[in-house]
Formats: structure tokens, sequence, C-alpha cells
């Protein structure tokens, strides 16, 4: 992953990142006001040796033994032969094992002082006991770690109080404003991971990044998602100044540039899975085809789930499946389209063997003079990974356009219908990306703009006339289209 896929994991989700963030904040709060307040006094010994009328060298001897001596007598405080008189002086009702965990003794580097710390949850009784081991201390080293020498004599070592404890007047733990920096931190951790693993265990196609991992065929357009899709399908037609619409006709131009020395303009349009905007890209593509004057002809391939007829509000009781058995001629079966050279040829009844019906030489027999009259014939097929329809009628074309919905379409399943093609030996020729988000770091500004108005003086056609929609034949005085 590159800098960019961290920050447009980071920009899709931030929203989840904020709100862990906040909950983190929160959480530090609240862990902060659960707990006990806690008070530190601290008192200051001063440790010397007693040399009384001794001379320089001894006074230097004497401040050399203090601090050595001085870092042993640091873990004589927390022992139980000082804490344990202090418990008993001051009446407390813990053990001297319990309050040694609560004082602390410590001593600069190179001098002869410690200092003794005491926490506790009262602030006059931090001070009480901080006083009262610096006391015990002093009587348990001068009167049985430093005895004197001689009975009624003074131990050679001293220790003298230099700062007694004062009451605290704050708390020194918990820290709120530190605690609640460190909910956040890990609040922000959280967020960043969560999106991170998300991003990972995401297997859908969002951006041309996903499709470049998979195939190394071009992204032929991308169409914006439209929420009104169900109901105005045909968006080239209903709104043709829409944003949606010129991507339909950056896929037409697209489109007329691939392969130009092919002699065959026979597409098949199809997707790994259902539901991801191959008939509407089909019906849309063959409008937008047919504005440039070009003859194109409009076949529902797809003989198990039709839904060209539906899009184009046309009959569709009659058609491929009828051609393919002989019923009727094809000519008999197109049906004219708006006001350009569009011509449709709806799916008929469904039959119960459709992969046969497209394999068969009858289909062969009704592309042949169609691709003679017209100069793109559009195939819409069932999706790839589910019936073999697209693959069968796919070889006999110029190859299949798939259609792939932005965050619906699963990389392994794109991965699947492409590996189908291969193994049928179908030319695949590049992929249209569906529903694509207009804003988001996934969007890639398609459908975010539009150049001119989106509305004319007249205001334009939101749905055929009467005389439009009227099915029309093909006249076979300008061709012989049969089978």
């Amino acid at each position: 992953m590159e800098l960019r896929d961290y920050i447009r994991i980071l920009h899709k989700n931030w929203i989840a990142i904020l709100v862990l963030l906040i909950l983190g904040l929160a959480g530090g709060a609240a862990y902060a006001s659960m707990q006990a307040p806690k008070y530190v006094a601290s008192t200051q010994l001063y440790v010397s040796v007693r040399t009384e009328g001794a001379a320089t060298g001894d006074l230097v001897q004497g401040t050399t033994f203090a601090r050595q001596i001085v870092t042993s007598y640091v873990d004589v405080v927390g022992t139980a032969l000082v804490l344990e008189p202090v418990v008993e002086d001051l009446g407390l009702d813990v053990s001297a094992q319990a309050l040694s965990s609560r004082v602390s003794a410590t001593t600069p580097l190179n001098t002869v002082l410690i200092d003794i710390t005491v926490t506790d949850s009262d602030p006059k009784q931090a001070a009480k006991i901080a006083d009262a081991t610096a006391v015990s201390f002093a009587n348990v080293v001068q009167t049985q770690l430093e005895r004197p020498d001689a009975e009624g004599g003074a131990s050679p070592v001293q220790i003298t109080v230099t700062d007694p404890a004062a009451e605290p007047t704050s708390p020194s733990s918990p820290n709120t404003p530190l605690l609640i920096v460190f909910g956040g931190f890990l609040g922000l951790l959280a967020g960043i991971a969560f999106a991170v693993l998300r991003s990972l265990l995401d297997t859908r196609i969002h951006t041309l990044h996903d499709l470049e991992a998979i195939t190394d065929r071009p992204m032929l357009g991308g169409v914006a998602y439209d929420p009104e899709a169900k109901k105005r399908p045909l968006i080239v037609h209903a709104d043709p100044r829409s944003p949606r619409a010129e991507s339909f006709r950056t896929l037409r131009t697209n489109l007329q540039f691939l392969e130009v020395d092919s002699d065959s303009r026979t597409f098949v349009i199809s997707s790994a899975g259902p539901g991801e905007g191959k008939s509407t890209t089909a019906a849309n593509l063959a409008i937008a085809l047919a504005e440039t004057g070009a003859r194109v002809a409009l076949i529902d391939g797809d003989l198990r789930l039709p839904r060209v007829a539906d899009y184009m509000a046309i009959e569709g009781g009659v058609g491929l499946t009828n051609v393919l058995i002989g019923q009727i001629d094809v000519a008999d079966a197109l049906q004219k389209w708006g006001k350009n050279e569009l011509y449709i040829l709806p799916s008929g009844p469904i039959p119960p063997n459709p992969s046969e019906l497209l394999g068969s030489s009858a289909m062969d027999r009704v592309l042949k003079p169609l691709e003679e009259y017209f100069d793109y014939i559009l195939i819409d097929a069932p999706p790839l990974l589910l019936v073999t329809d697209a693959a069968v009628v796919g070889k006999k074309t110029r190859g299949i356009i798939l259609a792939a919905a932005s965050g619906k379409t699963k990389k392994p399943e794109l991965a699947g219908a492409i590996r189908t093609l291969e193994t049928a030996g179908v030319n695949l020729l590049g992929v249209v990306v569906t529903m694509l988000p207009t804003k988001g770091p996934d969007s890639y500004g398609y459908g975010s703009y539009t150049y001119g108005s989106t509305h004319t003086l007249e205001q334009a056609p939101t749905e055929l006339t009467a005389a439009q929609a009227k099915p029309k034949r093909v006249r076979r005085t300008r061709t012989k289209v049969g089978v």
C-alpha cells in the first residue's frame, strides 16, 4: 500500500476515527473521575558522621563514609523495623507491609540526603506518616544499626530532619488532563487500526487501483451512482445533459476507439454477478451510440431474466428466442426505438435451454446479417459467474465488456469472471465501473460537475412520446435481413 492509499483509508473512515477518538477522550475522563485522589507528602533527612574535634582529614573521611552508607539507608526506610513503630504511634489500621507500598525513599546522587515520600488519600495523614517515618528511621539508625561505642555514648551517625513534611494542598493523582490525552491517543490508534483493518478485509471494488490489481485490461468508463436509477434507467434519454449521461458518452467514445482495426463491432456486455448495472449500461450505451448517427442494434441476450424490454418500454413477448427457433424472421422481430437508427431485439419467451440456443449455429445466422447492416451490435448477457451464456455468446463476437459496481462487486468475483473468460477463450475488452460515488475518496470526480446548463429553453423529454415509443419494423427495402 502506498501513502495515498492510507490517506484514502483515513479519508473514507474519518467518521469512525472521530467517534473512537471522542470515546477515548470520554473514557480517559471517566477513568480519571473514578480514581480516588492521592496526596503526596515528603520530608528530607541529612546523614552525617560525628567527628568532634577531628582534623580536616577525618572530616573528609566522615563525609565519604556518609555518602557510601546513605544508599543502604534508603533501603532501610521501607522495612518493618522502621514502619512498625509508625503504625503503632499513629494508630493506623494497616500493617507495616501494606504501609511500605505507600512509602518510598530516594537519595540524590553524590549527596548525604534522603528524601522520604508518602502517598495517602488524606493529605494530613500523608504528612503525619512522612514525619513519623523520618523520626522512626533516625531512631533505628542511631540506636540499632549504628550503636554508640560505649554505653551512654552517642551514635557515630547522626540523622537530622532538614525539611519537615508539609500538608499537600492538591492531589498528585489522578492527572486528569494526562489521562484524557492518553485516552484520546488510544482512541485515535483504535480508530486508525479499525480503518486499516476494515480496508484490508474489504474485498469490494472501489477504485481504479483495485481494478489494476486484478486485470490489465483498460477501464472503459465510470458511471456515477444515481439513487433514482430505478425510476429513470435511460438517463441518456431522460436527462441528456446530466453528468451520468455524459459518463455514458465517455464510454461511447472509448468504445469507438477500441481496437479500431477490427472489422467486428459486436460487443457483449455482462458482469460477474447480478445487480451490477450491465443492462442499464447496455441500454444507455446503445442510445449514446445512436445519437452519433450510427445504426445500432441492442439485443437482449439474457434469456433467463430479461430486462431490456422493460427498460426500453417495448413489447418483449416476441424476440430473440422466436428467431433462434425459426418462428419469425429477425427483421420482423426488430423494433425501432426513438428518432435515431436504434433497433431493439427483445429476448422473447424464456426458453428451457438458453445456453444451447445462444451457442447454436442459429445464433451465428442471426448475427451475420445484423453485422452487415448495423454499425454496432450490443448484446446484454447474463452474469458470468451464474451461467455460461455470456461466455458462449462472447466467442461469437468481438469480445465482452464487464460491468463492475463500485462498492458492490467483490474482487474475487471479478477475478473469477475474468478467469472464466480466459478459460473459454473469450476476449475481455475492458471494464466499466458503475455506481461510482460522486463524493468522497473513491469518486475520482465522476459526476461531480457538468459543463453547461442542465436545462435547455425547451424542457428535455423525460419519456418517449407515443409515436416514438410505438415499435416499428425494419424496412426490408433497405437491406435483406433474415435467418
